[in-house]
């Protein structure tokens, strides 16, 4: 397994809290960082996955992303390769957050 890039370094306590704290919504169990966003419908549900996606594959960070009850798009951000939550994973939330609030 390759080594981590110098953003997929996991976050320690206090900074991860303190990031964590500046995240509108998005919850941690100090591994992963998840949050669920509500869509107009199917189509802007998915149409904000493929926002997602773009992002993700420019940052070279790819969430998981579950699409439920039709409209709800749940984002799961975790860094494997270091088993936690890194600074791509934070930048990577911030970037979502942004791309929904634009739709």
């Amino acid at each position: 397994m390759p080594a981590p890039r110098a953003d997929e370094h996991r976050l320690e306590e206090p900074l991860l809290t303190e990031l964590v704290s500046d995240l509108e919504g998005w919850t941690s169990d100090g591994t992963r960082l998840e949050k669920t966003f509500a869509a107009r419908g199917w189509k802007a549900a998915i149409a904000f996955v493929d926002r997602i996606a773009e992002a993700a594959t420019a940052a070279d960070h790819h969430p998981d992303i579950h699409v439920e009850s039709y409209k709800h798009v749940r984002v799961v951000l975790t860094t494997h390769i270091s088993k936690g939550i890194s600074r791509s994973d934070i930048d990577l939330a911030h970037a979502i957050d942004r791309l929904f609030d634009a739709r």
